[in-house]
């Protein structure tokens, strides 16, 4: 509502009573991070309920070097960084599947 104010007061030297509505398309901040050896490592959009098995997916599948076995979140809160251990080999066997952790804005999914 804010923003369309500032449009419509800009507009009214040009129009007369502009009518001005602005709609969000799409939040290009929430991202999760995805380093290490994997094909395609970069910036991704946080998805709802997005999990580290679905990001990973994402970033186009291991390197011949990649240690699936010791994969790690790194996770921020409240000023401290976390590390959550991953193993992928495990998650999609179906061993550990409370390893498959849902996403929060500004995770980084390390593969070495």
């Amino acid at each position: 509502m804010e923003l369309a104010g500032v449009i419509g007061e800009g507009l009214k030297k040009y129009i007369n009573n502009p009518q001005v509505t602005v709609s969000l398309m799409e939040i290009n901040s929430r991202r999760v991070y995805v380093t290490g050896e994997v094909t395609k490592a970069g910036a991704y959009a946080l998805l709802p309920h997005m999990t580290v098995l679905q990001a990973l997916s994402g970033s186009g599948g291991f390197t011949q070097f990649a240690r699936m076995k010791n994969i790690y979140v790194l996770r921020t809160e409240n000023g401290k960084q976390t590390k959550l251990p991953f193993n992928y080999k495990e998650a999609i066997s179906g061993k550990n599947p409370e390893q498959n952790i849902e996403l929060l804005p500004g995770d980084v999914i390390v593969v070495p």
